[in-house]
């Protein structure tokens, strides 16, 4: 019987992956995605340059102004003056239109870019799945540390309300 279990949870395991927890996230190093985007304002934003002034956090969330989406951006905007002291730089993507990321920003006064993604071409570039609800094409909740033009840390179950906690351990543990 325990060798059976054992056997259906590899399988399982090999068909659908290990159940990641949130925040956890993994140590890595490849190139940044240099892919640019549309902000709040309707300006570019090169990533590659943002990368250039310092660490950079990437956070993609499913949809502006909902509840988990919510959480997550106001806990980097909480934190965003540590983060700046460390010279950190922050950008959020959704798959929202610029319009939408403007009321969002401005709602909850965060103090860095949204940038849009509709055809999510930024996501993709950061390997970031696709969700589909109903109608609506969303972003997984995902989050990227980059230092030095290379992604240090990923992770594909970013968490919400935790998400400036997770980034200031992993800044912590790459110094």
């Amino acid at each position: 019987m325990k060798t059976r279990l054992l056997m259906l949870t590899a399988l399982f395991n090999a068909l659908f992956g290990t159940a990641a927890i949130a925040g956890e996230g993994e140590k890595v190093s490849y190139d940044a995605p240099a892919v640019s985007g549309i902000n709040q304002d309707g300006a570019t934003v090169n990533f590659a340059d943002v990368y250039k002034k310092g660490p950079t956090v990437v956070f993609f969330y499913p949809k502006a102004d909902t509840p988990g989406c919510t959480k997550q951006a106001c806990s980097l905007r909480d934190a965003f003056a540590d983060f700046s002291k460390q010279g950190v730089q922050v950008l959020g993507v959704s798959f929202d239109q610029a319009e939408a990321q403007k009321k969002f920003k401005d709602k909850f006064t965060l103090p860095y870019d949204l940038i849009a993604d509709p055809e999510g071409k930024i996501a993709a570039a950061f390997k970031v799945e696709k969700m589909v609800k109903g109608l609506l094409n969303l972003a997984k909740r995902s989050c990227f540390l980059i230092k030095d033009g290379k992604v240090i840390w990923q992770d594909y179950a970013a968490s919400t309300d935790k998400q400036a906690e997770d980034i200031k351990r992993v800044l912590a543990e790459a110094k």
